[in-house]
């Protein structure tokens, strides 16, 4: 059942040869009728596709009549791939050279921060003001402890270097140099503390 309504539900093309064999057959049938009146239309091929109500392309072309004066519409140019107009600003050479003296003069302030702290606090002349350094002031662990900020600061100021506001882009540097500074200024006190 399901084959039966696939052929008839999907029209497949005929065979060269099937034309002949249904025209053979219709005049065995017509033949076999002992009918004197024989009918003209068995006797002729079978159309293999209706008549076409709409006209085509060719038969269009020729029967259309351009006015003066008109001229066709052409057809649309593909879309290109649009281009960004405004790119993502970048880093120069000088910037990137910059940068990494920065990292590393706020890697060695909080290296001499961290070195001035444990001699302050080893031998009793202060005590560690920061509350979330102070779980690590009497140990080695206060030299990776103070690595944190600087890392912070150097992350913030590759950050600004590529920023999309002109403002924030001119003060990149500021992160980097406040974090020196201030380690600095914290190894300078820590080494005075101490005779």
């Amino acid at each position: 059942m399901l084959l039966a309504t696939i052929l008839l539900l999907c029209p497949f093309p005929q065979i060269a040869g099937a034309e002949k064999v249904a025209i053979d057959t219709a005049a065995v049938v017509s033949d076999s009728t002992n009918d004197s009146t024989k009918d003209a239309s068995l006797s002729q091929p079978l159309p293999s596709a209706p008549e076409a109500k709409v006209k085509g392309d060719v038969e269009i072309a020729s029967t259309t009549v351009i006015e003066p004066g008109y001229t066709p519409g052409q057809p649309a140019k593909p879309l290109m791939g649009v281009k960004m107009s405004v790119s993502r600003p970048r880093e120069t050479v000088t910037q990137r050279r910059l940068w990494y003296v920065l990292s590393a003069s706020g890697s060695g302030a909080a290296a001499f921060d961290a070195w001035s702290t444990r001699r302050a606090i080893s031998g009793g002349y202060g005590t560690e003001a920061n509350p979330l350094l102070r779980p690590f002031a009497h140990s080695g662990a206060m030299y990776a402890a103070t690595q944190v900020s600087p890392l912070v600061m150097d992350f913030v100021g590759k950050r600004m270097m590529i920023s999309q506001h002109k403002w924030v882009r001119r003060m990149w540097w500021l992160p980097q140099s406040a974090g020196t500074s201030f380690s600095l200024y914290a190894g300078v006190h820590n080494t005075r503390l101490v005779p």
